[in-house]
């Protein structure tokens, strides 16, 4: 599948032209911030007559790995007569996932959220599943939204905007969105089963409604193809992940301002 508009990791067959510029360019050019990630660079040598010389890997690394100043981790704790829900969201994690909500099939799809969106993602849910699933699927993704809305902060230096199409065998489906800071969402899946072992598939439409309520996100899922049900919804929260994790990576030509002509992204 060919490389996705900001998605960084993908695009290998790129770093070739970055590095070649780069040994152009030398430092000129750069921000401040680049200067002196340049300049600690343990890769960066004295030549011997005051000029330094640096590989066009430590040059690279240099410029193109920005990060975030503070941590952006979102924790929340949701109690109601009907559930309990704790939620840990680090956006600059490594895809560790820890969560148990009492649902093993919307256990795995959270897996899904950690590993392909590289977000350590802790959940850990009690609930009424005894009459069913309805309640607990709906709070832990309003605490998930939650954690995501407090995580992002103010939305400085973010990409904003995500699209990703995931297959799966013979599904395939396309996500895009928008942390806005309005919640939409517009979903178009056929899922031909009611249920997924014990999990009621409607559920999926509204673990999404209930997440875009509360992280203040626009989002789209458009179904391509699939007639397996459990290959729609895995590509579909496949495809969620990549796409939340380009929008929320670091925008280097951002340089730490808010991706808006407005000047402010807000949830209200």
């Amino acid at each position: 599948m060919a490389p996705q508009v900001g998605d960084l990791e993908g695009s290998r067959v790129f770093r070739p032209c970055w590095s070649s510029l780069l040994s152009v360019c030398g430092v000129k050019g750069r921000s401040p911030k680049a200067r002196s990630a340049f300049a600690a660079s343990p890769s960066s040598r004295d030549a011997g007559n005051g000029a330094t010389v640096t590989s066009p890997g430590a040059r690279a690394a240099a410029t193109f790995a920005p990060s975030f100043e503070a941590p952006r981790i979102g924790e929340v704790e949701r109690i109601t007569k009907e559930t309990s829900v704790q939620v840990r969201l680090d956006l600059d994690g490594s895809g560790v996932a820890d969560c148990n909500t009492g649902i093993p099939f919307l256990d795995h799809m959270l897996d899904q959220i950690a590993s392909h969106g590289l977000f350590d993602l802790t959940v850990k849910a009690s609930g009424d599943i005894h009459i069913d699933d309805h309640h607990t699927n709906e709070d832990v993704a309003l605490a998930i939204g939650t954690a995501l809305l407090k995580a992002l902060g103010d939305r400085k230096g973010i990409y904003r905007f995500g699209n990703f199409s995931a297959p799966l065998d013979e599904a395939a489906v396309n996500v895009i969105l928008d942390l806005s800071g309005r919640p939409h969402l517009a979903y178009d899946l056929r899922i031909p089963t009611e249920r997924v072992g014990t999990y009621d598939t409607q559920l999926v439409e509204h673990f999404f409604q209930s997440l875009v309520n509360t992280s203040g996100m626009t989002l789209h899922i458009q179904q391509m193809a699939g007639k397996n049900s459990h290959h729609i919804i895995e590509a579909t929260f496949k495809a969620f992940a990549r796409a939340l994790r380009q929008a929320t990576e670091c925008d280097p030509r951002r340089q730490g301002a808010v991706p808006s002509s407005k000047g402010i992204l807000s949830r209200s």
